[in-house]
C-alpha cells in the first residue's frame, strides 16, 4: 500500500489519538497533517508497521502543541477560552465519537507528558517503549507517567469510563495505588448526581424533587446566570423547576469528583466551563452550588 493511502486509512483512528490527547479538533487536524508532513519528510519505505509510526509521529507533534500551550499558559482550555466555531466542532466530535466529557477534562489537567503516556498506552494500547520513545524517556518512566495519570483518574471518580473506552479493565487492576477512602460513599452519591443529572435532562421534574431534601438551597456565581435570575433558590420543587432553563448546561455537565466531593462539570466540547457541587446527606441532595470553573491547583 502507497504511503499516502495507508496514512489516510489510518486518519480516522490518529485524529481520535489526537483528540484525546489535545482536546481540540483544530489542533487534533493540525497534529495529524504534521505527522503527514513528516511523513513524507521521512519516507516510510523501510517502515515495518507503518500505524505505529503514524501513531508516534501524531503523538510528537500533540505533545509540541501541548507544551506550546504550556508555555502559554492555557492548559487547560477553558470553554471561555475557545471561540464558538471551533467550540461546535469540538462537540460534534465529541459526541460523534461518544467521549467521555469528563476524562477530557481530567486529561486537560494532567501533564503534557501524562497525558500522552496515559492516551496512549491505556487508551490506545501502545507498548511503553514506544511511548518512551515518543517522550525521549526510558520504559520504567514511561510507565510511571502512566501510573500518575491513571490514580489522578481514579481520585476523580472517572477511572471507570476511562476503563469502558479502552475496553479493558487495565486500570481497575493494574495495582496503581490503592483506591480513595470512602469509595463506597464516593461511587453511591456519584450515582445520585449522574441520576439528578438523567433526570434534568429528561425534565423529569418529579424525580428531581425527589432526589432532593425539600428545604435544598441552590446558589450560583451571579457571573454565571442570567440577567434576573435569583443567585439563590430555595426548596426542592423550585430548584427542580428551574433546571428547565438549563438544559443546554445540563446535557453538556458530567458527573465527577471534585476535591473528593460529588459534583458535575458543564464541559461543552469537553471544555470546562463551571463546576456544580452537590451536598448530599443520608442519599438526599441538600444543596447545590455553581462556580466558575478553576483547574485543579487554582482552587
Amino acid at each position: 500500500m502507497e504511503a499516502v493511502e495507508a496514512f489516510e486509512s489510518a486518519r480516522p483512528r490518529l485524529m481520535s489519538l489526537a483528540f484525546r490527547i489535545v482536546g481540540s479538533h483544530h489542533d487534533a487536524e493540525d497534529a495529524v497533517q504534521t505527522a503527514w508532513a513528516r511523513t513524507q519528510a521521512a519516507g516510510t519505505a523501510q517502515v515495518e508497521n507503518p500505524d505505529a509510526w503514524f501513531a508516534t509521529v501524531t503523538a510528537r507533534a500533540c505533545l509540541d502543541i501541548l507544551r506550546g500551550r504550556r508555555r502559554r499558559a492555557e492548559l487547560p482550555l477553558l470553554a471561555d477560552d475557545v471561540p464558538s466555531g471551533r467550540m461546535s466542532a469540538d462537540e460534534a466530535f465529541l459526541r460523534r465519537e461518544d467521549l467521555s466529557r469528563a476524562l477530557l477534562v481530567l486529561l486537560a489537567e494532567l501533564s503534557p507528558r501524562q497525558r500522552v503516556a496515559y492516551v496512549l498506552h491505556d487508551l490506545f494500547a501502545v507498548p511503553f517503549d514506544e511511548i518512551a520513545t515518543v517522550l525521549d524517556t526510558s520504559t520504567p518512566s514511561a510507565k510511571k507517567l502512566a501510573s500518575r495519570a491513571r490514580i489522578r483518574l481514579h481520585e476523580a471518580g472517572v477511572a471507570a469510563e476511562a476503563d469502558a473506552e479502552a475496553g479493558s479493565d487495565a486500570a481497575v487492576t493494574s495495582g496503581n495505588g490503592p483506591a480513595p477512602a470512602g469509595g463506597v460513599d464516593r461511587a453511591e452519591h456519584l450515582r445520585i448526581v449522574d441520576a439528578f443529572l438523567a433526570a434534568a435532562r429528561g425534565g423529569d421534574i418529579a424525580r428531581l424533587v425527589r432526589l432532593m431534601a425539600p428545604d435544598a438551597v441552590r446558589t450560583a456565581d451571579a457571573g454565571l446566570l442570567p440577567p434576573g435570575v435569583p443567585a439563590t433558590v430555595h426548596g426542592a420543587t423550585e430548584v427542580a423547576e428551574e433546571t428547565r432553563a438549563f438544559i443546554d448546561r445540563i446535557a453538556v455537565a458530567a458527573p465527577m469528583l471534585v476535591e473528593g466531593r460529588p459534583a458535575a462539570v458543564v464541559a461543552p466540547g469537553g471544555h470546562p466551563w463551571g463546576i456544580v457541587r452537590f451536598r448530599i446527606e443520608a442519599g438526599l441532595v441538600t444543596g447545590i452550588d455553581i462556580s466558575p470553573y478553576a483547574p485543579a491547583g487554582a482552587r
